[in-house]
């Protein structure tokens, strides 16, 4: 989710980068004594998106964490993260390429400040659910209209360990 360009602006505007589904993998290694840790993430959005209606593309969002993971009941705990990341955007340019040598993409790659908040709850045994929202702040991001960027969702895991 983000910011969408105001409406009837003459000159171009760049699109807003919402929407899609986003598939992501993380580690969390939470060792130290007051639940303090950390976590590495990856997540990309599923789907390819349309950008100016011709030429489609998809964003990565790679980041590395702090975590804080209180315990809130037997069952429950809450996870807070912070840390820094590289966003990605990957662009795929219309029509073949036939030509050896040729390359049919673009990539763009932008520092990023991530901050993250989620609910875990422990379903059954190790395994876990935990919805979650985490917020980027992507640097430079003039390929669309904010700089600010949402992702909501729900992560299914499984704890190793205590």
């Amino acid at each position: 989710m983000a910011q969408s360009p105001p409406i009837g602006v003459v000159n171009f505007q760049q699109p807003a980068e919402s929407g899609g589904t986003y598939v992501g993998l993380s580690l969390d290694v939470v060792r130290w004594k007051h639940r303090m840790g950390f976590e590495a993430e990856t997540a990309w959005r599923y789907h390819k998106g349309i950008y100016d209606g011709y030429e489609t593309y998809r964003p990565i969002f790679t980041d590395f964490n702090a975590l804080y993971q209180p315990k809130v009941t037997k069952k429950v705990g809450l996870d807070f993260i912070g840390g820094i990341g590289v966003a990605t955007l990957r662009f795929n340019l219309p029509g073949p390429c036939n030509v050896g040598g040729c390359i049919d993409y673009n990539s763009s790659n932008h520092f990023m400040e991530d901050l993250g908040f989620g609910v875990r709850y422990r379903a059954w045994r190790r395994i876990f659910v935990r919805p979650e929202v985490h917020y980027y702040h992507i640097q430079n991001n003039q390929e669309f209209h904010s700089d600010n960027v949402f992702r909501v969702g729900a992560s299914v895991g499984y704890s190793f360990g205590k």
